[in-house]
């Protein structure tokens, strides 16, 4: 039987500290190093704080505070009965940053990390300096991608990909179906959704054992699955309405969008299709072979392609 990991096992150590930062209400665990012009670092589904340690140094060493945090509901985060709706999760990251000592921050994510990047860009414009959607799409843009799939339901289409999405829907199975045999599922979402050069790597089976170390802290799985049920049941009442209002407005801040061409998670055509939702000097870099996860598959591409970006904003 699998050993249940305490959540401080989260906290592995490196080069950066590690501290809880009291944001909105709750208490959010964040790895940090460096000094100087504040980057948040926000993961994606299945992952935690750790998916970003490449980026932490490499950010650092370019002259920036790199702040990487476990989102409400992962790793040693405080795991809220509620709050997963996404007007909670910006309020979070907003308060994050001003908890930080900043007025405002650098935002970048991958998944639904991106996806959040650009909804706090859009509640709360005044924290963000500038967004890098790492694998993410606009939350309009990979809603109106389902949509096509269901006019277009013989072709490959962002609805069948976003399968987990409908899965996530079913109470208590879902958790189970996560956490089974250790959360090998966590390490088939990584081979199926990654470029195939890297389902052959010998990193792979690493990075995956962390991250499925970090499913199974508990209350993990729930709390994870949390977004895509919010994200999907808003749809059908007139909070889901109100959001996309609220969201519909082109971005004023600039967007970098690093998209591997082998993304079998959130489509390249549908991150093609944000551009209405982008600042001006917006940004696109195609990342050929890589799949959904390009700060995991090709992290020095992925760090070089944010300093460079981040350099350009100073």
């Amino acid at each position: 039987m699998t050993p249940t990991p305490d959540p401080s096992s989260i906290r592995v150590p490196g080069p950066w500290t590690h501290r809880d930062i009291s944001a909105n209400g709750i208490s959010l665990h964040v790895a940090e190093l460096g000094s100087g012009p504040v980057v948040v670092l926000l993961h994606g589904f299945a992952e935690c704080w750790w998916v970003w340690h490449r980026q932490l140094v490499d950010l650092a060493e370019a002259g920036y505070h790199a702040v990487a945090v476990d989102l409400r509901g992962y790793g040693d985060s405080d795991k809220t009965p509620r709050g997963y709706d996404a007007w909670t999760l910006a309020g979070d990251i907003s308060g994050l940053v001003r908890a930080l000592g900043t007025r405002s921050a650098h935002l970048v994510g991958h998944a639904w990390g991106g996806m959040l990047a650009w909804t706090v860009a859009e509640l709360h414009p005044r924290v963000v300096d500038s967004i890098g959607a790492v694998g993410a799409a606009h939350p309009l843009a990979y809603r109106r991608a389902i949509a096509r799939g269901l006019v277009r339901p013989h072709r490959p289409s962002q609805l069948r990909a976003a399968a987990h999405v409908f899965r996530a829907q079913l109470p208590i199975l879902a958790e189970r179906a996560l956490m089974r045999h250790g959360a090998a599922a966590v390490e088939t979402l990584l081979r199926s959704w990654s470029g195939p050069a890297w389902r052959e790597s010998p990193d792979l089976p690493a990075v995956a054992s962390r991250l499925r170390q970090a499913m199974l802290v508990p209350g993990a799985a729930h709390c994870a699955l949390e977004y895509y049920r919010w994200a999907l049941r808003a749809q059908l009442r007139a909070e889901g309405r109100r959001f996309a209002a609220a969201v519909g407005r082109p971005c004023v801040r600039p967007v970098l969008q690093l998209h591997g061409t082998e993304d079998g998670c959130i489509l390249p055509e549908t991150a093609r299709s944000c551009a209405p939702w982008s600042g001006p000097g917006s940004r696109f870099e195609r990342l050929p072979g890589i799949g959904h996860y390009p700060h995991l598959e090709a992290p020095e591409r992925t760090s070089q392609l944010l300093v460079e970006w981040l350099d350009e904003m100073r």
